[in-house]
């Protein structure tokens, strides 16, 4: 798989598909009739953390399109608090209040939803690569009962690669920190294998599937010599960031993330999509489905917004020194 250049992709805004514009088409006969739309939304990131902040943008992208809670809109929410293991529970729990459109993120989330419902639309409001998890037949056609938006992980995965040898030119070997339980971390590590061999950087994959792993997990990156980290894209591991950036530190070794949430926590730097903008839009494909879409008709979109955000305070504490070419790069940074 070839990776886009940085060069290009950066600050770039850029659409998959057709736009999410506003329908003009009237509300189903239910709807007008005074029948609240009942939605129900799966989050396995922890509420108290991005979990909140996801949903926060999801409620004002409703709210940008008349949708308020309590009026016209009723939203059954239930949270994993960063445990997959309770997903399939939610799931069931959720279909129970009969709804009429399900919101989700994250390969194992959807993938839940996917198992329980073939029925109820499903919208992804993040997911790595519909097509390659077997999700979607195309991104123009998706098919079945799910559409929404696509976060190109996989790519994106061997920039985060690239940016952390710009900014560590001696980076020799990385430890690559992902969720086997994830099915789309399988499909990253495919692209941390590629993105090596080009940068000439030999690397370990790290496998957490909980906070209990976190420490024997980076035992072994002390034992291996890395002296780099790349943390893959996955929802458990943001919703755990505060405890792992901490881990991170005490190994001062350089980190690169997929989420700025990270880097808030005092991470060094994160390249990715703007996810809560994902979310903001997810609202469009509700609404679209309420008005009387099939999922399969509608195309699966990408990222519109992509964010460099680096820590200025946490290289200087590493004694890293950020080149200018990645700093005049950088969407975001905290001094």
């Amino acid at each position: 798989m070839s990776s886009p250049d940085l060069a290009t992709i950066d600050r770039r805004t850029f659409l998959g598909g057709l736009g999410l514009s506003v329908l003009a088409t009237p509300l189903a006969a239910e709807a007008q009739a005074g029948k609240k739309a009942r939605i129900g939304v799966l989050m396995l990131p922890a509420r108290a953390g991005a979990g909140g902040t996801y949903i926060q943008a999801f409620r004002e992208g409703l709210g940008d399109l008349g949708y308020v809670e309590g009026q016209n809109l009723l939203l059954e929410i239930r949270w994993a608090e960063g445990k997959s293991d309770l997903l399939q529970g939610l799931a069931a729990e959720l279909l129970t209040t009969r709804p009429d459109v399900l919101v989700t993120s994250g390969s194992e989330a959807i993938l839940t939803l996917k198992r329980a419902t073939g029925v109820v639309p499903i919208i992804m409001a993040t997911v790595m690569d519909p097509v390659a998890l077997g999700i979607a037949a195309s991104l123009a056609q998706p098919g079945g009962n799910l559409t929404g938006l696509a976060i190109l992980s996989p790519e994106l995965t061997a920039k985060r690669l690239q940016l952390l040898k710009e900014v560590v030119p001696r980076l020799a070997r990385v430890a690559v920190l992902w969720n086997p339980a994830n099915p789309g971390n399988a499909l990253m590590l495919r692209e941390v294998e590629t993105a090596s061999q080009i940068l000439g950087v030999r690397w370990q994959e790290v496998a957490v599937r909980g906070p209990d792993d976190l420490a024997g997990a980076f035992n072994a990156i002390l034992g291996a010599q890395s002296n780099g980290i790349l943390a893959i894209e996955d929802s458990m591991l943001v919703s755990h960031r505060s405890r792992i950036v901490e881990s991170v530190a005490r190994t001062r070794l350089p980190a690169m993330y997929a989420f700025r949430q990270f880097v808030d926590a005092g991470g060094l730097m994160s390249y990715g999509p703007d996810i809560p903008d994902s979310f903001r839009r997810a609202a469009a494909y509700v609404d679209k489905i309420l008005r009387g879409a099939k999922p399969a008709d509608l195309p699966v979109e990408q990222p519109t917004k992509f964010e460099l955000v680096i820590n200025l305070k946490t290289a200087k504490a590493l004694g890293i020194t950020i080149p200018q070419s990645v700093l005049i790069r950088a969407d975001q940074i905290i001094e």
